[in-house]
């Protein structure tokens, strides 16, 4: 959950202020004020441009405010009575956006995730298919097959009757070859003419 406050801290990179010619040029006093303006102007966003008011907010006194403000005021600006960071405001807004962008991005990653979920619940799973003989509280609606019964007898006059039409279909079978075969055609013609001569002698 995003977290509706302002941001803690700024990012700042040293050798940037360092290498400024402004920042190198000031006294230790002069140093000092100007930090204590920037995290001031990032808390609050801006401070008094008055220097009496300045010094009592700061807590210093004011000839001291007066002595060091114009070697700071080069790092900020004055508007409508008031002293402001450029430099921070412009970061201050990057932040910003930043943290809207992450929220668009995050609404929009819940909605796609949330579709997913809904399409998901409301299609059928592929082995859900309704079944037409079973009711709503899935009992059968139609009478269980009674398992068939079978004499034993039966089974074995069938068996019987089985064996004995192969037999005769192999008897038949042999008898095709037999009295097709003609070898033995012409061993019973030569049995036959011998018979026949024994008879006449």
């Amino acid at each position: 959950m995003s977290q509706n406050r302002e941001a803690p801290a700024y990012q700042e990179y040293a050798a940037a202020m360092m290498a400024r010619i402004e920042y190198r040029t000031m006294t230790l006093q002069e140093r000092g004020l100007l930090y204590t303006m920037r995290h001031e102007c990032w808390a609050n966003k801006r401070l008094p441009e008055k220097p009496g008011l300045l010094a009592k907010v700061l807590g210093f006194s004011e000839q001291e405010i007066i002595d060091c403000l114009p070697a700071v005021m080069p790092f900020f600006r004055v508007s409508e009575g008031f002293i402001f960071s450029p430099e921070l405001e412009d970061y201050r807004k990057y932040l910003d956006e930043r943290k809207e962008r992450k929220s668009e991005g995050g609404k929009r990653g819940a909605a796609i995730t949330n579709e997913k979920k809904r399409n998901a619940r409301s299609r059928p799973n592929k082995g859900d298919t309704p079944n037409p003989s079973a009711t709503s509280s899935g009992m059968p609606t139609t009478n269980p097959q009674q398992p068939r019964r079978v004499k034993v007898g039966s089974l074995v006059q069938s068996s019987t009757e089985k064996l004995s039409q192969e037999k005769q279909s192999q008897n038949q079978s042999l008898e095709k070859e037999v009295t097709s075969d003609p070898w033995l055609d012409d061993y019973d013609a030569a049995s036959n003419e011998e018979r026949m001569v024994r008879i006449e002698i």
